[in-house]
């Protein structure tokens, strides 16, 4: 029996051993409130993702506590706590305790405080210091676990995964990045990171108190300054969240699960997105901000736009003149640009009501990271955007934006920059000879000077020989120009692509066969384009209705030919709408190719399109259920004959309810396929790198990283299918008890109760669903 009793004395006593052990290897990441962290010795978060301890940079006689990854060389300090009062790198019996009023304390090697918390707790006898996985340090109750300090509300020079990026308008409390002083000094420097209070907020980096870098208003998917973000966003992706009821405002990140990734602001104030996988030598810089000259904030002055390929560097906003000429040719361009001409609403003696007088208008600029200091209007379309600017005498220029809508400027216009992809598109207010003839002046001036040089006998000459000549080149046009009747068709050969501005825009083996009409026909069928016969207006210009002379009906769609775009989509149509036929696709009856003018005829729709029945209050009525679900089958047949059963195989990428025409019997037609892509049936994806389409139908992948396929349909696909059943757009809808949008309010709903989607049971007590229809659409 004494034996026995010997072995489970040694059995008990070496089990109380490893318990004992194993809660000390588990607490490794903890300081409790008896306990102290010296010189030399580190806590380490459960995972060994990060380590936190005393340390002293490279080269430097000071000593900072701080927390940076566990064996990633080389070694990158993420927080520090005493970034302005450090220690001496001699102090080596310096230490972090929790205090008697349980905070967070540094005591030098007398015992002297040299950093604390300095936050109120209410009970320390039952404190602990803990460092998470996630790289915050935090002072803790480990009983109710009611946080009291977290160094994520304390951010210096690095962002990670769960940090804030912010402010609280209530307590003005702000959260921002600090740069280091130096690469081995972590005191404050002079660049900070924070966002602007004013909404949609925007990252700006300021140089001491003086804004040194933007990136553009955020518009719920990405910041619209940041032309590289289709490849940043793939691994970070940024989370904006407000609540007003505690008035924050704040950005954060989520982590990715393939690799650590992390934002960081250098001394210098650039800022650079950072990752490291498994087995990799050293940290890689995934993507860099803030490159010279023309990211630095209003490098060229007010109302001048900062090209990087150009030179200059800074050119003045067509309309505008340099401010100072002689400071403007020696590249000292921060004066910036002044109107040349007025608008009309600034010239003295001259009535500016509505209508009197040549009225000021608007010129195109595209891709352009569009100026700081927006007012944001909620408005539902360009037009009305438009209008709002043109009625407002200090308003300088507007841009309707995705997800921000209507922007709008007064006064100077701030920090613009062209890029050469991406971008938005800005609409400048200029006056009216600015904006109509806007060679008139040169042309004027060179005949000045031509007159003090010339006779009135050669002025002659010259001006007979220049109409002679216009006279010449007009015949030439016509000369190339081939009209034909409605019911003429031809197949347009390669001659006459040659000889045609336009055609040349088409490659050879794009192959047409489509009927061309007459401008003269098109001008009296829509009466001279008249206002009364238009019926929209799309990206690519507005769509009249007409009717010719033997009764038939039509749609024209007049292309703009302000913009590369316009082109391109005129080509899209007529190549690809040509060679489709299909019962649910809109059908094209001719095309007009007639100087600058591009006119694409359609088949009229009298019921126009499917958003006018479905938002509309008086409308709705006459959408029941089976109409609906006869519109969705129709529209699924049509998106099939797209992907699999027609001889092109194409992507539509902008499938919305306003491209869902209405028959008169509201059978659907898919219609304009300006940004319809083509793809081999053996691919997977396609990327592109300027992402068009409308926001609230595009696929993630699309919208983030400009990659599309038949997948990317099917996602616009089941949002218009949402926005059928429940009568709601996308758009506009907001479940405001748990903050969702109509795509996540539909899948909380998926496998529930599908009868809660379908609104409009409750909007019109005539609409019932049937319970095979309801079982079918969900």
């Amino acid at each position: 029996m004494g034996f026995c009793q010997a072995w489970k004395i040694l059995l008990i006593s070496l089990l109380s051993y490893c318990i004992v052990q194993s809660y000390y290897c588990n607490a490794s990441d903890t300081i409790l409130q008896s306990q102290e962290l010296l010189v030399g010795d580190t806590l380490t978060s459960a995972s060994q993702v990060f380590e936190f301890g005393f340390f002293s940079p490279a080269n430097s006689s000071k000593t900072y506590l701080g927390i940076w990854f566990k064996n990633i060389p080389p070694r990158k300090v993420v927080w520090v706590a005493n970034r302005e009062s450090p220690l001496n790198v001699s102090d080596s019996t310096a230490s972090l305790s929790i205090s008697k009023n349980g905070n967070l304390v540094i005591l030098d090697g007398v015992q002297n405080v040299i950093w604390s918390s300095n936050v109120f707790v209410p009970t320390n006898n039952t404190v602990e210091v803990v460092l998470l996985d996630s790289g915050n340090l935090v002072l803790k109750d480990n009983i109710s676990g009611q946080c009291f300090f977290e160094s994520f509300d304390y951010p210096c020079d690095t962002f990670l995964p769960g940090m804030k990026i912010g402010f609280n308008r209530i307590t003005g409390k702000r959260w921002l990045l600090s740069s280091w002083h130096k690469e081995n000094d972590p005191s404050p420097g002079n660049f900070s990171v924070g966002i602007s209070e004013q909404l949609p907020s925007q990252f700006f980096i300021w140089n001491k108190s003086t804004p040194y870098y933007r990136t553009g208003e955020w518009n719920g998917l990405k910041f619209i300054g940041l032309p590289y973000i289709d490849s940043a966003a793939y691994i970070v992706q940024f989370v904006f969240q407000q609540d007003f009821q505690q008035g924050t405002a704040y950005f954060t990140f989520l982590p990715n699960t393939s690799f650590l990734t992390l934002v960081e602001l250098q001394s210098t104030g650039s800022v650079q997105v950072v990752q490291w996988t498994d087995g990799a030598p050293a940290w890689e810089v995934y993507a860099k901000m803030v490159h010279p000259p023309c990211d630095i904030y209003n490098t060229c002055g007010p109302s001048a736009i900062c090209s990087k390929n150009k030179y200059p560097t800074c050119s003045c906003l067509r309309g505008f003149v340099p401010r100072s000429s002689d400071e403007w040719s020696r590249g000292n361009w921060t004066g910036g640009c002044v109107r040349r001409t007025k608008l009309l609403c600034q010239r003295k003696g001259i009535n500016t009501s509505p209508g009197v007088g040549q009225q000021d208008g608007f010129l195109k600029f595209s891709g352009l990271k569009l100026p700081d200091l927006a007012a944001i209007f909620r408005l539902d379309s360009a037009s009305e955007c438009e209008r709002l600017c043109l009625n407002n005498f200090s308003c300088t220029a507007y841009a309707y934006v995705a997800g921000i809508r209507c922007m709008v400027w007064s006064g100077d216009l701030l920090d613009m920059q062209d890029y050469s992809y991406s971008g938005e598109d800005l609409f400048l207010r200029l006056a009216y000879s600015e904006l109509v003839f806007p060679g008139k002046r040169k042309l004027k001036r060179a005949l000045i000077i031509c007159s003090a040089v010339f006779s009135s006998l050669l002025l002659g000459i010259a001006l007979y020989c220049l109409l002679k000549n216009k006279i010449y080149q007009t015949g030439q046009k016509r000369k190339g120009t081939i009209s034909f009747r409605i019911s003429d068709s031809c197949n347009i050969s390669k001659e006459y692509a040659l000889e045609s501005f336009w055609i040349g825009n088409l490659k050879k083996e794009d192959p047409v066969e489509l009927p061309l009409i007459e401008f003269e026909l098109i001008a009296a069928a829509t009466n001279n384009f008249k206002l009364d016969n238009k019926l929209g207006e799309g990206g690519f210009g507005p769509v009249f209705k007409g009717k010719l002379k033997g009764g038939q009906e039509i749609a024209v769609k007049r292309l703009s030919n302000r913009t590369g775009q316009g082109i391109e989509e005129f080509k899209n149509e007529i190549v690809l709408i040509s060679k489709l036929q299909h019962r649910n696709l809109v059908r094209l009856l001719g095309c007009c190719i007639e100087g600058e003018e591009l006119l694409i005829i359609y088949e009229y729709m009298p019921n126009r399109s499917l958003d006018k029945f479905l938002f509309d209050i008086s409308q709705k009525e006459l959408l029941d259920w089976p109409k609906r679900f006869n519109i969705i089958q129709g529209v699924a047949r049509g998106l099939l004959y797209l992907h699999r059963d027609s001889c092109l195989n194409i992507i539509h990428r902008d499938l919305k309810v306003s491209n869902i025409l209405l028959d008169e019997e509201m059978n659907p037609k898919i219609s304009d396929f300006g940004l319809a892509r083509t793809f081999q049936k053996q691919q997977q994806l396609v990327h592109t790198h300027r992402v068009a389409g409308t926001y609230g139908y595009m696929s993630p992948e699309y919208a983030l990283r400009g990659v599309f396929s038949e997948k990317s349909d099917v996602f616009s696909f089941g949002v218009l299918l949402l926005e059928i059943i429940s009568g709601k757009k996308n758009s506009s809808f907001h479940y405001v008890e748990e903050n969702l949008n109509l795509l996540n309010y539909g899948i909380r709903l998926y496998g529930w109760d599908v009868n809660q989607l379908i609104f409009s049971r409750r909007d019109n007590a005539m609409l019932t669903c049937w319970p095979s229809l309801c079982s079918r659409m969900s």
